[in-house]
């Protein structure tokens, strides 16, 4: 017979207040052209989560700056004297995202090369560089989350009594729980396990508040879900059935 204990979880308002995450991010500007790093600067600016720290007309400038600070996004051209755009991306790859803005289109490919967020070419169009922001923000916001989510699971612990020994489980490695009878099976990304609990009463507990209920027989964790049809969510190397009065719940995570 085997049964948990959860210790206890911090809310994401005591996560965010321990962590400090930002609500903004810094970002740099790089380009040689005085009119273009002007454009680019005026756009920018409209954008309340972007902390504009520096305006550079050169990638040797600003990698002198950029590696003494923290910096969240990179927006640079790439034909510049002395280091181009790329040349400083591939020595910074640390930088999240790095957006670049250039006149030569033929550069797109080697963009990707050192993992370009998105490649504007210029002279910028409103409309192109407002669909990069809010994807940009789209991925930060869910970076954040995942910062949150990685901090509450990974400092929260299911202790599963096996035998004569209580096995320490993080909450993050839970892959998905499944119902059976008086029991449930917790999947985990490396073993099995089943406690002496109904699979409803488990989704009480604080602790499983980031599982989402599928099906009467599964509940899945969040953050595992790799991709959703209307019979099946698939998850790591399972495929799960959804049940029929579960559906509505799933269409909103599309």
């Amino acid at each position: 017979m085997s049964y948990f204990r959860a210790e206890k979880c911090l809310s994401l308002e005591e996560i965010e207040r321990v962590m400090g995450l930002p609500i903004s991010y810094n970002c740099v500007i790089i380009d040689d052209n005085e009119i273009d790093r002007l454009t680019s600067l005026m756009f920018a600016k409209k954008y309340p989560f972007l902390n504009i720290i520096g305006v550079y007309s050169s990638a040797t400038e600003a990698a002198g700056v950029i590696q003494k600070g923290s910096v969240d996004i990179l927006l640079t051209d790439i034909d510049m004297p002395d280091m181009t755009g790329l040349e400083l991306r591939s020595q910074m790859m640390h930088i999240p995202a790095c957006v670049f803005i250039t006149s030569y289109p033929d550069y797109a490919a080697e963009s990707f090369e050192v993992e370009a967020f998105d490649f504007l070419i210029k002279p910028i169009k409103s409309e192109r560089f407002e669909h990069c922001m809010k994807r940009l923000e789209r991925f930060f916001e869910i970076r954040r989350k995942a910062e949150l989510f990685e901090y509450s699971l990974g400092g929260s612990t299911v202790f599963i009594k096996d035998g004569h020994e209580q096995i320490k489980v993080n909450l993050h490695d839970i892959v998905y729980l499944e119902a059976l009878k008086d029991y449930t099976r917790i999947v985990t990304t490396t073993k099995k396990y089943s406690v002496l609990s109904s699979i409803g009463n488990l989704l009480l507990e604080s602790a499983f508040q980031s599982f989402l209920r599928i099906h009467r027989s599964y509940a899945v964790q969040r953050h595992y879900i790799e991709r959703i049809t209307p019979q099946q969510v698939y998850i790591q190397n399972y495929s799960l059935p959804v049940g029929r009065s579960y559906k509505d719940v799933l269409i909103n995570l599309k």
